[in-house]
């Protein structure tokens, strides 16, 4: 959908196409939860296949182009022609952008963020649950209530917040939350605070800034849309992950507990909040002169 769709277009749809991946993380669970003992987890992998290629075949109704109108013929073998470039494009045009690099640097710091966060979760369970069980089911009870808000923000606020704010503010809400969640943490780290932080912080990933995150590549080249961002989505977001789970350990042998971390992590977050208000700065810019462009 970067490809085809306008920044408007992004603001306007994308919160609302995320709305199908939250229902179908529910239904999914759901499905499993039914089927599992009367067909096997063998056939339920038959079930997903099928359930890919349908979701494949849904390509056929995308629109071909940005205002999702007629284009000429010549546009139309343009929109549908190989991206074309070096195979480590992804990676040169990074280093070389700013505008990429920020967003690499955003999604290393959610990811390194995120990790930290993970352990801190393990540790006060570990210790406010002693049976495995009743910890499985409690952060089962998390997962729903995140699900739950995440598809309420989806379908209410999402579009509004990026039309209304714009994307650099839409973006910093994550890590501003963030900032005031391992805060308080570095102060009183308790089980119910954890709750309410893991809750917000989750839902905001999926139902605010990732709609906003994928907004930021409707302004590069076609060829960075889909080679500078798989860079980003897997290689930058696994070593933001590798880092921070080098990073909790780490700490601990330092003599840092789970308020230490949180101390480190709050002005980890801090750098990300300004990160995210430069990027839309970015990406405002580029969009206008897009838009621009596009008028000559």
């Amino acid at each position: 959908m970067v490809d085809v769709f306008s920044t408007e277009q992004g603001k306007r749809l994308f919160g609302f196409i995320s709305v199908g991946g939250t229902l179908g993380a529910i239904v999914g669970a759901a499905i499993t939860a039914t089927l599992v003992s009367k067909i096997s987890s063998l056939n339920l992998l038959l079930v997903s296949a099928v359930l890919v290629e349908l979701s494949a075949q849904c390509v056929r109704w995308f629109p071909t182009n940005s205002a999702g109108a007629e284009v000429s013929a010549t546009k139309a073998t343009v929109a549908e022609s190989p991206v074309g470039g070096g195979i480590w494009a992804g990676i040169v045009h990074n280093v070389r952008s700013p505008y990429l690099l920020g967003i690499s640097v955003y999604m290393l710091l959610y990811s390194i963020t995120s990790t930290l966060l993970y352990f801190q979760q393990v540790g006060i369970a570990a210790g406010a649950f002693t049976d495995r069980a009743t910890r499985t089911a409690f952060f089962a009870e998390i997962d729903l209530v995140v699900n739950v808000l995440t598809i309420i923000i989806q379908i209410f606020l999402t579009g509004r917040l990026l039309k209304w704010l714009g994307v650099g503010v839409t973006l910093a809400i994550l890590p501003a939350l963030s900032v005031l969640g391992f805060a308080s943490m570095g102060v009183t780290p308790t089980l119910v605070l954890l709750v309410i932080f893991l809750t917000l912080r989750r839902a905001a990933n999926f139902a605010i800034a990732r709609p906003a995150r994928e907004t930021l590549f409707t302004v590069v080249s076609r060829e960075d849309k889909y080679k500078a961002k798989n860079f980003i989505d897997t290689f930058v977001y696994r070593t933001g992950d590798q880092i921070g789970a080098w990073t909790s350990p780490l700490l601990g042998r330092l003599g840092l507990g789970l308020q230490g971390v949180s101390i480190v992590a709050a002005p980890i977050a801090a750098v990300w909040l300004l990160v995210s208000l430069w990027l839309g700065r970015k990406q405002l810019e580029a969009s206008k002169t897009q838009t621009h462009s596009s008028e000559y």
